[in-house]
């Protein structure tokens, strides 16, 4: 595993109108582990709501303990998480607030699970008031607000979302982001949706970019992204720079782990 590595690029967007983005992947699951034995097991009902492995422990104390060294946690304002239980382990192993020493007079973020950033739909259905119960109990410092349905909506027991669903969902997903008035916020979701979010994005992504950016995510990685709402005009907004850096300079992670 590599360190994390920190550059600086030069952008032409006011630094308001810009979001830095860290995408996680979960940690290896038990799902990932049967999975690798046969494919048909990814499907199983026991292995809807995987819980992390012994090595996907591993990797969440090992991105942990990378993020704080780095100084990225006093940066980030926000962790989106999908609410299913492996995703959330990962979320709160490495962003949240434990009670051990290493953590006196850290503040730690908000972590908020957001059914949009779930897993592909259609699998298996969910009692979602039993879910964020069981949740809840086990994750108390995770905000629920944005699951607070009793039935899992985005279930549809007749056919499993397709990649245009997929795409359509993490379009609403984005948008809803952009509500969002943090600057530097972390998504914590599965493979295949961070590789969704990134096609997405790849229109404004320079082509030499591309592949790199827009390659499967391992277990456990993190990689980051400035996104740009240009919805907006750059006369709307006085230019500026992150956390009193110089001028029209956008603070770029490109994060290997």
């Amino acid at each position: 595993m590599q360190k994390m590595k920190t550059t600086t690029a030069q952008f032409t967007y006011p630094w308001q109108l810009c979001k830095t983005v860290h995408l996680v992947r979960h940690g290896q699951a038990m799902h990932n582990v049967e999975g690798d034995i046969n494919r048909e097991a990814l499907l199983s009902p026991h292995l809807f709501d995987a819980q992390l492995s012994p090595l996907g422990l591993h990797q969440v104390g090992k991105l942990r303990n990378d993020v704080h060294a780095s100084g990225l946690l006093k940066r980030i304002e926000l962790v989106v998480t999908s609410p299913l239980y492996r995703t959330m382990q990962t979320a709160f192993g490495v962003f949240g607030s434990t009670e051990s020493n290493e953590d006196a007079g850290v503040n730690h973020p908000q972590i908020m699970a957001v059914e949009l950033c779930r897993d592909r739909m259609g699998v298996r259905p969910c009692d979602m008031r039993r879910r964020v119960s069981e949740c809840q109990a086990l994750f108390p410092s995770i905000d629920y607000s944005m699951m607070d349905g009793e039935d899992d909506s985005l279930w549809n027991p007749h056919v499993r979302e397709s990649e245009e669903e997929m795409a359509a969902r993490m379009v609403l997903f984005i948008k809803w982001l952009w509500t969002r008035p943090e600057q530097e916020i972390v998504i914590v979701s599965h493979g295949i949706i961070l590789q969704q979010i990134l096609n997405v994005l790849e229109n404004d992504c320079h082509p030499t970019a591309r592949t790199a950016l827009c390659k499967r995510f391992d277990n456990c990685e993190l990689r980051s992204v400035v996104i740009v709402d240009k919805s907006l005009k750059v006369a709307d907004s006085q230019l500026c720079s992150p956390r009193n850096a110089a001028k029209e300079t956008v603070l770029r992670e490109e994060v290997s782990v």
